[in-house]
């Protein structure tokens, strides 16, 4: 058996930062996608193995199943069936990705191969296998790289899972997931988060799975935080990723600590960022039939976008590589914003549906020649996808 899948990585539209303070957020899903592809092999043969060949990093490892089930114990393996990583189970996950003398400073790689070894266990047990893992989402740069991984693992893992049938779409090349299936590969992609971030919101493994655009916002206690949104017209975004490595725990820290020294005025600063995020939500909704309205459209969004990051900017959390890239774009007229934690990362610029070609790769020409590398991408496409191998 063998099944390839596929999920999207994400941005933050607006929001980031006074998100942790009760404002709103609006993240949305782009098409980079990471894809995994699993095929069981026979049971009963001797030297069983679990094999993950990352492509990217240009790294085969593989594990004796019977050590796995040496090490990790009896377990259940129904994917139907929700089970969190305790700390005696992460210990034991360290202990066996320690034997493959992976670079004890990649602490991402090595949190990614516990959640690996974790989510295929859990939902499929000791069966041999092998995974193939691809990615167009740089890591660690604020895009959803490790989300869009659990996801797509998750939805792989569940498609191969039994009692699970795959809804056959009118595409003969794909199959789709039922709504309740796509909830289930959510949580199960929360829980491989968690083994690698710690306490993610679930913003990212949410927009991953279900796709296009949600609002996010904290305080909502009683409902779901997570408010889907259905965009009316296709946005173009470009992606400048400036390589500028950011500690996103450390940049939280330092506008939790802003807010205790001038409390007010950062109040007035999130509740601004609040109001930002709400227009957009209505903005990205409102139906735009005529090239009149698309341009008025994307006009407004434009001022939310360079309202939102001059906000950012005054919270300290901008950075200079972040600011060269504004400069650049701003000289073709066009708006850009950090998205994410900030202090480097990536940064988005809106590109109106107008904009010849030729402007599009003289400023992606200029921002490459700072260092920094560039993605064009669609905004607000379809989650998690399942394809037959």
């Amino acid at each position: 058996m063998e099944v390839r899948c596929r999920a999207p990585g994400k941005i933050i539209l607006a929001g980031e930062h006074a998100v942790v303070h009760g404002a709103a957020a609006i993240a949305a899903s782009i098409d980079l996608y990471t894809e995994v592809r699993i095929s069981l092999h026979p049971s009963g043969q001797e030297n069983e193995l679990l094999e993950l060949d990352l492509k990217d990093m240009g790294l085969n490892l593989s594990w004796p199943c019977s050590q796995l089930k040496e090490v990790l114990g009896d377990c259940s393996a129904d994917g139907s069936v929700l089970v969190s990583c305790t700390s005696e189970k992460l210990e034991l996950l360290s202990g066996l990705v320690a034997q493959k003398n992976t670079p004890q400073e990649n602490v991402q790689l090595n949190s990614g191969l516990y959640a690996f070894l974790f989510l295929y266990t859990s939902i499929l047990g000791y069966k041999p296998g092998k995974a193939v893992v691809t990615s167009e989402l740089p890591m660690g740069s604020g895009l959803g790289s490790s989300a869009s991984f659990c996801v797509a693992l998750s939805g792989a893992l569940i498609a191969l899972s039994e009692g699970f049938s795959l809804k056959t779409k009118e595409k003969k090349d794909q199959f789709s997931f039922r709504k309740n299936d796509l909830e289930l590969i959510s949580k199960w992609a929360f829980e491989g988060e968690k083994i690698i971030h710690g306490k993610p919101s679930g913003i990212d493994n949410t927009v991953s799975t279900f796709g296009n655009m949600i609002k996010f916002k904290k305080e909502l206690k009683t409902t779901n935080p997570m408010m889907p949104l259905n965009s009316t017209t296709p946005l173009k975004m470009l992606i400048t990723d400036t390589r500028v490595g950011r500690n996103t725990k450390s940049l939280v820290s330092s506008v939790s600590e802003r807010v205790l020294r001038h409390p007010d005025t950062m109040s007035s600063v999130f509740n601004a960022i609040n109001s930002i995020s709400d227009e957009l939500a209505l903005l990205v909704e409102s139906p735009a039939e005529y090239k009149v309205e698309v341009s008025e459209k994307e006009e407004k969004l434009k001022e939310l976008m360079q309202m939102n990051q001059g906000l950012l900017q005054c919270i300290g959390v901008s950075h200079e590589s972040i600011e060269t890239v504004v400069r650049t774009t701003m000289k073709e007229k066009l708006v850009s914003k950090l998205t994410g934690a900030g202090g480097g990362g990536c940064v988005l610029t809106f590109v109106p549906t107008l904009l010849s070609a030729a402007v599009t790769e003289k400023v992606i020409s200029e921002l490459e020649q700072c260092g920094f590398r560039c993605f064009m991408v669609e905004v607000g496409g379809p989650g998690v996808q399942v394809f037959p191998c």
